[in-house]
């Protein structure tokens, strides 16, 4: 198994009446909310939290995009990635993954190949590159990008870093919406002929299950329902592999799961609850107008009939209106309590969604962050050793950096 640390990065400290006052924590939140001096407290004890993983020897650590909003404070992963890739090279065996960057958004895409080329040499080719659509919110509210024209041009700027990253001479590309008369980048990555590719969303459709397969990318589910929600997403997509005749390796597939560790199942309920409430009910609170704009799903999409996560008014917002701790945890929303609670739901979740990449979020809503750090040092210290072994050696490890010391490292 590999074990993900994410830190989400939500603005922990939203007024309480937030809720009745604005509709919304993305696009239309005013950032006068914002305080600059807690911004740079919580940014520095996000990256604290992200080198605390790193040190207790996390398989890798994960960062995102998201924007205009109070929900994830990571405009640009790259940054972050930044400031944790010299601690990563430092490590043992810990890999970068950045989930974002969503490659519609940047003009020219070859900006993308050359900064995850940059972050891949200083890890000493420890980098995964993840390449989300991204949310309606980010990419057509937030940045403007014609819905309709989403998608062709994601797949555009795919191509072109792809072919930045295996092209060994200077090439043109012509295509619809990017045209370079010369594509030179510089420095290539360290893995050759490119990082592992991870292909993150929440939709979980078909057509991105088929062109994962094509392109032999792992598919990351992102969800904040948990397991139990998430399980005929998963069936789906092992079904579709199973059709097209690939192997059930489940390090083709990763899954996001909030994580509440303590000393017992009361004290997690104690410590936790409130800051996992200020999440669902502050960090997720959508206005409805802003979770997909016309044209954002395909067709076959929307005759699949796959809802949004985001906003009052999505599938997953009704399934947990009104749910108590108990059954927000029997439920998998979160697994949550003593270190021995929490290895047996982690690996009833695993086995029952055939997942190779657990991606634990340990930070929630306005969690402080000395609790943080405590679920952090919890997850490392009393749980992953009880669950690293759920697959044994039946199947390889796949889309993962083969990670080895650099030499500069040996040397030091």
């Amino acid at each position: 198994m590999k074990f993900v640390f994410m830190n989400l990065m939500s603005y922990r400290d939203l007024p309480e009446d937030f809720t009745e006052k604005h509709k919304s924590v993305y696009i239309s939140i005013p950032n006068s909310l914002y305080d600059p001096e807690k911004g740079h407290e919580m940014y520095n004890d996000f990256i604290d939290q992200y080198e605390l993983a790193i040190d207790l020897g996390f398989d890798g650590v994960g960062v995102n995009e998201h924007h205009a909003n109070a929900y994830g404070m990571m405009p640009s992963p790259n940054i972050i990635a930044a400031a944790l890739a010299r601690k990563v090279r430092e490590s043992e065996k810990t890999a970068l993954i950045v989930l974002g960057n969503s490659l519609a958004l940047y003009n020219p895409p070859i900006r993308v190949a050359e900064e995850l080329a940059m972050l891949d040499n200083i890890t000493g080719g420890r980098l995964i590159a993840g390449f989300p659509v991204g949310t309606s919110m980010d990419t057509n509210y937030a940045y403007g990008v014609n819905p309709a024209e989403l998608r062709p041009r994601y797949y555009e700027a795919h191509d072109l870093v792809m072919k930045a990253w295996k092209e060994r001479e200077v090439f043109h590309f012509n295509g619809k919406f990017n045209q370079h008369r010369y594509v030179n980048v510089w420095t290539r990555p360290y893995q050759d002929p490119h990082p592992p590719v991870w292909i993150p969303g929440g939709a979980a459709s078909q057509e991105t299950f088929d062109w994962v397969a094509e392109n032999d990318y792992q598919y990351s589910y992102l969800s904040f329902y948990g397991h139990e929600f998430a399980k005929d997403k998963f069936d789906k997509f092992w079904k579709r592999r199973k059709e097209l005749g690939l192997d059930m390796n489940p390090y083709k597939v990763g899954f996001v799961q909030m994580i509440c560790i303590s000393e017992t199942d009361e004290k997690a309920k104690e410590e936790y609850e409130e800051h996992v409430n200020y999440f669902f009910n502050k960090s997720f609170h959508v206005s409805p107008e802003f979770t997909e704009a016309p044209g954002y799903r395909t067709e076959k999409s929307v005759r699949a009939g796959l809802q949004s996560q985001y906003g009052t008014e999505s599938a997953g917002a009704k399934l947990r209106a009104g749910l108590s701790w108990e059954q927000m945890v029997e439920k998998g929303y979160v697994i949550a309590g003593s270190p021995e609670s929490v290895v047996n739901q982690i690996r009833k979740a695993i086995k029952k969604l055939h997942v190779g990449h657990f991606i634990a979020l340990l930070n929630h809503g306005s969690m402080p962050h000395e609790l943080a750090l405590k679920n952090i040092r919890l997850m490392g210290e009393e749980v992953i050793p009880h669950v690293r072994d759920i697959w044994g050696d039946e199947y390889e490890v796949q889309n993962w950096p083969k990670i080895e010391q650099t030499p500069a490292v040996q040397k030091a």
